[in-house]
């Protein structure tokens, strides 16, 4: 079955929360795990796609859209836009759970969290040598066929003309497969100062070819 990679289309957004619910579990499906179906696709592609669409790209088979690559040239500039763009809209939909985060809160707590604190989760020391950063996710029908590494090969160049020249990406430690890729295509971990290590994610960058 043909893959294709394309540029996004804003009709592609409400897929793109699918997917992110559907690979927000360690790659693995999380819509057990939420009552706010979309709150996940908020915080990891939503602003992404509106904010950056020209560095979002789709994967497209015969079944429709499954996996998506989205990029962002300088973190915390986008963090500053996303400050000003995306948030505060966002906090009118779900209440604050609280300034400090509690291990007893389920998923939907902890993306609202996310949406009132988004400060401080990209450590300085990730982004000081690889300001950009890049996000993708497949559904499994698209997994182990190369798409992800078409999909980098077309998103690169986009983000290097963006500006970037380092980029990182976060990866959940339970995401075996998500480091296995992200390391073959040429990422390398980024060593943390012991007290900003949380251990909840693992962080990887290189030079963009």
């Amino acid at each position: 079955m043909e893959v294709r990679i394309r540029a996004f289309r804003d009709e592609d957004l409400p897929t793109l929360y699918e997917i992110s619910l559907r690979t927000g579990d360690g790659g693995g499906d999380a819509t057990r795990l939420y009552r706010h179906r979309e709150i996940i696709g908020h915080v990891y592609v939503g602003p992404y796609a509106t904010l950056l669409p020209d560095l979002c790209l789709v994967a497209e088979d015969a079944e429709g859209v499954a996996g998506y690559l989205v990029g962002v040239p300088n973190t915390r500039d986008f963090e500053a836009r996303q400050q000003a763009e995306w948030w505060p809209s966002l906090r009118r939909c779900y209440p604050d759970p609280g300034p400090l985060p509690d291990p007893a809160w389920d998923a939907d707590a902890k993306r609202a969290h996310r949406i009132h604190h988004p400060e401080g989760v990209i450590p300085d020391a990730v982004v000081a040598e690889h300001p950009g950063h890049l996000h993708m996710n497949l559904l499994p029908r698209l997994q182990r066929r190369g798409i992800g590494s078409r999909l980098l090969e077309t998103g690169y160049p986009l983000v290097r003309r963006a500006g970037a020249g380092h980029v990182h990406v976060g990866v959940n430690p339970g995401n075996t497969g998500g480091l296995t890729f992200w390391q073959r295509a040429g990422f390398a971990p980024i060593d943390l100062p012991a007290d900003k290590d949380t251990g909840k994610a693992i962080w990887l960058g290189r030079a963009l070819p």
